[in-house]
């Protein structure tokens, strides 16, 4: 038996390792029995880790009294659920993917959870508390490092109370490329990332005729627009098409990119000196107009609401001479430079601008915007792109960063054991992609030390449940708390992922050691099952014929998801 069925095996027989035996809970006065409750998930074939951590959770959360129903979804009938219809589900498996400006905790700390990203942006759960917000926008303006670090400490406890999500597991990712095609040295590696990473895909170098970095992705791309965050497919194919002002560098540090110097005269003022010679795709130079299109745009309206809070703080952008755009901020902003200037996409205004007055005042927004042949002015122009199959970009020769490869081909494969079939036979040359068990490509690479290269790196991002807190019973914090307190994170990260990936309770990824609170795992309130049954009954729940019962008086009024 491997680790994972021994784990599983370990979980079914005997719950908790190690516990006290439960105490049991008081048949007093209770409310109604809790719905049935369905928690959204990707089904196992396309990842067969949260499906797994889904079906654990499930498990224990039985042991509770709750009726748990396990809904798989195709990757794209999820998202449109979830993020589009943000009243109807209970709770759902979700990920934060490892983007480089999450090198900065700004995004995550103030875009996940500030209340004003409740209505269209990522606060999908709904996650409201005023001091909360407080804290959040407290570390965006306080330019002291040790004070910011402080208070992003006091962010990570203040939802280690309210748990809104049930964090799971920072992911290991495991990477491999063939040492054949491309040469060893020249692979990149970015902190919290891996070699999954834009600074990879420029300095790859092919060792021989083959000069295509072939990538898999589990998971098909949504839309390559640049107004649009989406899943990891969709952001590694907009960073190589649309260029950015700055760039997170291998470092986890912004350098400047389309802007060849960046200068701060004062604590609300920035000044961005573009490089001479930027083209576009289509032969079009890139201009301060554009640039300053790129920042105003996601402000107009609720034309880009996953891009509008970047731009939230910017009082004024203004092209004051050929080469230099100029921010004036409404207050100092210590994540500026990774969260907006190195996240924000240059666009072409004059592809754009039309677009953006076509959909004012109508029901969609940027984001539905499909371009027939996306133009952006990055190292990798557009090619073709085939649903659920391949996106094919091409190195643009005129780039200042012209990529060492040729093209770069990302083939859609959902099937886990089917992507580490085309990774043997050469189809694909970097595993990029992979929630399998780590031991089989460990064991490749083992006998084939001359061929097979192996990474790893703890993500920037995390897995987790997210919780509808409009809906009852999540809408209770101490109902909340008692379902984290439930979960056993150390199984979950062995049995799930097969060891690859460390026990998470917090947004701010260990791989960011300065921002994170290394105690924040051992602080989960109650911490096992017994801990969760005695913080449902202290906040008045009761299992009554093995059912949980809301507090009393508390009628069921939620309507079940369909």
């Amino acid at each position: 038996m491997n680790r994972r069925s021994i784990l599983l095996a370990a979980s079914a027989l005997a719950g908790f390792k190690g516990l006290a035996p439960a105490p049991s809970q008081a048949q007093g006065a209770a409310g109604d029995p809790i719905r049935p409750l369905v928690l959204i998930t990707r089904p196992q074939a396309a990842a067969p880790a949260a499906y797994q951590a889904a079906e654990l959770i499930a498990q224990e959360w039985r042991k509770l009294g709750l009726q748990v129903e396990l809904r798989p979804l195709p990757n794209q009938q999820m998202s449109q659920v979830v993020w589009y219809d943000r009243q109807r589900w209970d709770f759902t498996m979700w990920q934060m993917v490892g983007r480089p400006e999450r090198g900065d905790p700004d995004e995550m700390v103030y875009n996940l959870l500030h209340s004003a990203n409740i209505a269209t942006g990522y606060n999908f759960v709904g996650y409201n508390n005023p001091a909360y917000d407080r804290l959040a926008e407290a570390q965006r303006s306080e330019l002291d490092q040790a004070r910011r670090q402080q208070i992003v400490r006091q962010v990570q406890e203040v939802v280690n109370q309210d748990q809104p999500y049930a964090f799971l597991v920072h992911p290991v990712n495991l990477h491999a490329f063939n040492k054949q095609v491309f040469v060893e040295a020249s692979a990149v590696k970015q902190a919290g990332l891996g070699i999954r990473n834009f600074w990879n895909w420029i300095s790859l170098t092919p060792a021989g005729a083959q000069r295509d970095i072939i990538v898999n992705s589990t998971e098909p791309v949504k839309a390559t627009n640049p107004f649009y965050v989406s899943g990891a497919p969709d952001s590694w194919v907009t960073d190589l098409i649309w260029d950015r002002l700055m760039r997170v560098g291998p470092d986890g540090l912004p350098q400047p990119w389309a802007a060849e110097r960046v200068v701060q005269p004062d604590a609300t003022t920035i000044d961005c000196v573009l490089r001479d010679g930027m083209a576009f795709h289509n032969g079009d130079p890139v201009t301060p107009e554009d640039v300053v299109f790129s920042f105003e745009a996601p402000g107009v309206g609720n034309e880009s609401p996953m891009y509008r809070p970047f731009v939230q703080n910017i009082a004024s952008v203004t092209a004051t001479d050929a080469k230099t755009v100029r921010f004036k901020l409404k207050r100092p902003d210590a994540a500026f430079r990774i969260a907006v200037l190195a996240k924000l996409n240059i666009v072409q205004k004059k592809i754009w601008a039309p677009v953006l007055a076509e959909y004012q005042g109508r029901p969609e927004n940027l984001e539905s915007y499909v371009e027939a042949r996306p133009i952006g002015s990055g190292p990798y122009r557009f090619v073709r792109s085939r649903v659920n199959e391949e996106v094919v970009l091409e190195a643009n020769p005129n780039h200042w960063a012209k990529p060492k490869a040729d093209r770069w081909i990302m083939r859609i494969m959902t099937n886990t054991e089917a992507t580490l079939g085309a990774f043997r036979r050469g189809e694909i040359n970097v595993l990029a992609d992979y929630f399998g068990d780590p031991d089989l490509v460990k064991e490749m690479a083992a006998q084939n030390p001359r061929l097979i290269a192996v990474r790893e790196e703890v993500d920037i991002g995390f897995q987790f449940v997210g919780m509808n807190l409009r809906r009852a019973p999540f809408s209770d914090a101490a109902f909340r708390r008692a379902l984290s307190a439930a979960v056993n994170r150390e199984m979950m990260a062995g049995a799930a992922w097969n060891g690859q990936a460390v026990p998470a309770n917090s947004m701010v990824s260990p791989a960011l050691k300065a921002w994170h609170d290394a105690g924040i795992v051992g602080r989960v309130p109650g911490g096992n099952l017994d801990g969760a049954k005695r913080l449902l009954q202290e906040a008045g729940y009761r299992v009554v014929g093995g059912r949980l019962h809301y507090p009393a008086g508390v009628r069921e009024t939620t309507t079940p998801f369909q």
